[in-house]
Order: C-alpha cells, then structure tokens, then sequence
C-alpha cells in the first residue's frame, strides 16, 4: 500500500519524521484519533428529496467524521445515487439539512459546496472526452486548497493515469477513466470525497486496485462516502455501514460488527433470517 499522505503544507515534514518512527519489525502506523475526538465534518439531519413529484428520500440522516469512510449500501433504486447529488448540491432537498463542519451548506448551490470542500465522483464518470487526462484532472486547479493532491502525487497513486497522461480520455479504457474521475476529484483537495459506484462494470482487479487505494486516500484528511453495491466490499472498505431501502435508512452500524445475514435482508427489504453459524464477516 502507498504511504498515507498528511493533509496540509507539512506533509513532506510529517512524513519524514513517520519514516523514523520504526520499530524491528518494520514500519508501524501510526494510531488513528478516538472516534469521539474526531470532528463531524458532513452531517445530514432528516433530509428528504426528489424528483418533483416523486420522493427519492425519506428522513435520511448520517454524520461523517475527518478522516473516516462510510459505506451506503442498497439495492438499484434505493436512493444512494439520489443521496450522494443532494450532498453534492445537484439537486435541492425538500426537507433537512446538510452541514458541512458545522456550516449549514443546504441552500447553496454545488459549486460552491465543492470550493467548500464537497465533492462528487459520479456514476459514469462524465469525464471531457476531447481533453486528455491531465486536462481533465486540472479543471478544478483554478479553485483548489492547498492541500497534499498535487498532480505529481496523484500520479503516484495512479501511475496507469500518469502513463495515459497526454492520451484522450475518451480513448482510455473504463478503468483508465475512473482513475481519472478519482483523480480529478482528489485534484481539488476535497474534506468529503461522494464516490458512486467506483466498481461498476470494471474488472475484479481494477477494482481491487481502487479500493487498495483508499486507506492512502483517507490517511489523507479525506472523508469518504462511499456507494457499493458489493455487500462485501462495502464492510471492507468502511468503519461504518448504511442501508437504504426505498430511501429510507433500515439498517446501520460499525462494519465490523453487523450481522451479514441482517443486513442482506435489509437490502432486499426481507425478514432477518436466523443467525447463521458459519464465519462472521469482518471488515
């Protein structure tokens, strides 16, 4: 795994004195903030929304702390998508409200949640085909914070990107693409990165690759969203886990500790069938 990468101007400062925090056995981590000391960097209280006269979202609610990676998980049509574009300030809900390190963020439009520090991979992309990659990873440079994604160290973490650097993105194959949307996306250093449906359609080791990425990324300062249709991924990937189901939220918890059985029947909108007595899935 890449090293993590301090968020801010001292991270070549920090990272070296890291490399000097060894012991025998190698290199340790260094030990993350109790939950409790973290701050809430994106809350969503009672939020409902939707497409004019159909409701996607019914008194959703969630917190999200700096530096931590929540899972949504759902079946197609469960809101996840809806969720992720109202964070984002794509569409206006109806009901609630969306702060952002204790601003209230709700009535402002997207770009300015994502100057704020808000920002949206979408399902599919939407990369400019006619630009190259590196094109497309700059457009928010014009707007962004200071902060550790500068573009040599996005190519570090994306090599396949940086060797397609000059080439088209329309041209470049799907997993080459999302690279690039990540990329684009971390180019503006975020505090709340909405990734929607990273894996869809690409190969189980293009989206291992991803997902090894993560930790890195969330070392970082970033918060993470993160939308899986992948039961398994989804606890991987996450301390915290969210079930929708017809956009309300069913299920809930620390990843580690949820019941797979219950939450597969959260997802389809099932009875809980009996505790099982094979392993319990453990992120």
């Amino acid at each position: 795994m890449t090293e993590p990468k301090a968020r801010g101007a001292d991270w070549t400062e920090e990272r070296g004195a890291r490399n000097e925090r060894t012991s025998d056995e190698g290199r340790r981590c260094l030990p993350s903030a109790p939950e409790a000391q973290r701050e809430t960097v994106l809350r969503v209280d009672q939020l409902d929304a939707g497409y004019r006269d159909f409701q996607a979202l019914f008194g959703v609610s969630l917190d999200l702390a700096e530096g931590e990676t929540v899972a949504l998980v759902g079946a197609n049509g469960a809101g996840k998508s809806t969720l992720l574009m109202t964070i984002a300030g794509g569409l206006r809900p109806w009901r609630g409200q969306i702060a952002l390190a204790g601003a209230d963020v709700t009535s402002q439009p997207g770009y300015q949640r994502a100057r704020a520090g808000v920002v949206l991979v979408p399902e599919g992309r939407r990369l400019f085909p006619s630009l190259s990659a590196e094109e497309n990873i700059l457009v928010p440079a014009a707007r962004r914070e200071a902060g550790p994604w500068t573009l040599d160290a996005l190519y570090e973490l994306f090599p396949m990107v940086a060797a397609r650097r000059t080439h088209r993105a329309g041209l470049l194959s799907g997993g080459e693409q999302q690279a690039v949307a990540i990329a684009r996306a971390l180019a503006a250093n975020p505090r709340v990165l909405l990734l929607d449906e990273v894996s869809l359609g690409l190969a189980p080791a293009i989206v291992d690759s991803f997902y090894q990425m993560l930790p890195t990324i969330q070392a970082s300062g970033v918060s993470i969203l993160l939308v899986e249709q992948d039961i398994d991924r989804a606890l991987a990937a996450s301390a915290r886990t969210l079930c929708l189901l017809e956009g309300r939220v069913v299920l809930s918890g620390a990843s580690g500790s949820l019941d797979r059985a219950a939450l597969i029947a959260a997802y389809f909108g099932a009875p809980a069938a009996p505790p099982s007595t094979g392993p319990a899935v453990r992120a």
